[in-house]
């Protein structure tokens, strides 16, 4: 497929509850879900809001309980929302509240490089969903290693980790119907399912994901995981390393 290549009209059984309504094409809706993220949100609500053009923020609480709610509700610009723990059921839960054509997905530890949301919104109609290129902010060389293997399997597979800014249009998220509810992997899934009917494109920005936990872990001790993980994904077997998703603060 070309990265133009429109969505085939495959009939996909819905996941989750997602919003029908028609999106506003002048507005972008970024989505964060967020759980106890006082230390990494203030940066990258900074980056996220020297952004240009339309877009709304949308923040989705799933049970914090450090100083997060006070960040979020102290900013009137944020649209606060809250649901059920799991980063899943967030996305999904902001998606439905969200007014724009183009949902793009944000971790709260991970930077928006400039101008990221105009070129989203200036992408062709036959673009339907996306992603950026990774760096880790660490500049160890294993972390280096680590975003190039990362960039180089999206490159290869079209297939978005969400620590990439994945966008998509309102209309083909809702088709797909949002991220599976699935307590690891949601973005993976994800990402395979819109491969499948479309092509996405990689844009040619960087985001910058926090590396603590990489760092905590042990970089490559992490990569092992991550290896892991994907190799029981494709092989359908239960995930191990199910500590490695937990939250690092």
């Amino acid at each position: 497929m070309s990265e133009n290549t429109p969505v085939r009209n495959t009939p996909i059984r819905q996941t989750a509850a997602v919003s029908t309504a028609a999106g506003d094409q002048s507005v972008i809706s970024v989505i964060m879900p967020v759980l106890n993220e006082e230390k990494a949100l203030p940066a990258t609500l900074q980056q996220l809001f020297s952004q240009s053009g339309n877009f709304e923020v949308l923040v989705v609480d799933g049970g914090s309980t450090d100083n997060t709610l006070a960040l979020i509700q102290a900013d009137e610009r944020i649209q606060f929302l809250s649901s059920r723990t799991g980063r899943a059921r967030q996305m999904n839960h902001g998606a439905l509240h969200a007014k724009g054509e183009w949902l793009l997905f944000l971790h709260a530890d991970t930077l928006l490089p400039e101008n990221a949301l105009t070129t989203v919104q200036q992408l062709p109609d036959t673009v339907l969903a996306g992603g950026f290129r990774h760096r880790f902010s660490g500049s160890q060389r294993g972390l280096r290693l680590v975003s190039w293997l990362h960039n180089f399997r999206c490159r290869c597979t079209r297939v978005f980790y969400g620590d990439q800014a994945m966008f998509i249009r309102r209309s083909l998220f809702t088709e797909l119907g949002g991220f599976p509810d699935e307590p690891v992997l949601e973005d993976l899934l994800l990402g395979e399912q819109i491969a499948s009917v479309t092509s996405p494109v990689t844009l040619d920005h960087y985001v910058i994901t926090d590396s603590r936990k990489f760092e905590q872990s042990g970089v490559w001790l992490s990569l092992l995981r991550v290896i892991l993980i994907l190799l029981s994904h494709e092989l359908k077997l239960p995930t191990p390393a199910q500590r490695f998703f937990a939250n690092v603060r």
